[in-house]
């Protein structure tokens, strides 16, 4: 059980990292590009301390295709509450629709080969 839930949880935490570290300098633009550059490599740093043991122990038991699935479910997650509560944008319909397509596409993912 620990293997299908452990990168899960660990996918979670990376992605609150990266998320900080791409997308949080939006919020101090005043800040110099070059020290925007250099916190964002320190903040990713702890995101790869993650992202490497939770694609090793998950891929034992997910494929590559349902790990990068996994990933983008995840990021997506992160980032609209990261978008609404320290950006300070709006989740329209818009957002939630092409999320639903997106999850659309990770049941496929999951759902194993359909028969031709």
């Amino acid at each position: 059980m620990t293997a299908y839930l452990a990168p899960i949880g660990l996918l979670f935490l990376s992605n609150i990292f990266m998320t900080f570290a791409w997308y949080g300098q939006l919020g101090a633009v005043s800040r110099p590009m070059w020290l925007a550059i250099v916190i964002a490599w320190g903040i990713a740093f702890f995101e790869y301390c993650l992202v490497i043991p939770a694609n090793r122990i998950g891929y034992g038991v997910y494929t590559a295709a349902e790990l990068k699935t996994l990933q983008e479910i995840v990021t997506l997650v992160i980032f609209a509450g990261f978008a609404v509560f320290w950006l300070g944008e709006r989740l329209t319909v818009n957002h939630l629709v092409g999320f639903g397509l997106i999850a659309a596409g990770a049941f496929f993912i999951f759902k194993g080969p359909i028969a031709a």
